[in-house]
């Protein structure tokens, strides 16, 4: 058997080889994060409080998220609504639309009363 002849890799080079194909962070790449965070924490300092949120501006009124908001609509209609309407109403797209609903209707919190319309449960 012959040995193999090519250039000898050192231990350095291949801990930058595997730094570098598996994503790893290197000291550097922290400090520059840290770095852009002060920069960012910095400038929201600076910010006038008047353009800021804050928890009052709902008036007490925990946030709304999007499951509730649906079950809501659904709620408000008598007759029961399709998902157009709610769509429209929401501006949510089907896939999320499709995965609230299903979910709603898993938590018997709505029914279905023909395909694509709901009404909630009673």
């Amino acid at each position: 058997m012959t040995k193999r002849k090519g250039k000898p890799v050192s231990f350095d080079a291949m801990v930058k080889f595997f730094m570098h194909n598996y994503n790893i962070p290197t000291k550097r790449d922290i400090d520059n994060i840290n770095l852009r965070l002060d920069r960012l924490e910095k400038l929201i300092r600076t910010l006038p409080t008047g353009n800021r949120r804050t928890a009052s501006r709902n008036a007490g009124k925990a946030p709304q998220n999007a499951t509730e908001r649906v079950l809501e609509i659904i709620t408000n209609s008598r007759d029961g609504i399709g998902i157009a309407q709610i769509r429209e109403q929401t501006g949510y797209d089907d896939k999320k639309l499709r995965n609230i609903i299903f979910r709603l209707n898993k938590t018997e919190k709505i029914t279905r009363i023909d395909r694509g319309r709901y009404k909630a449960a009673e």
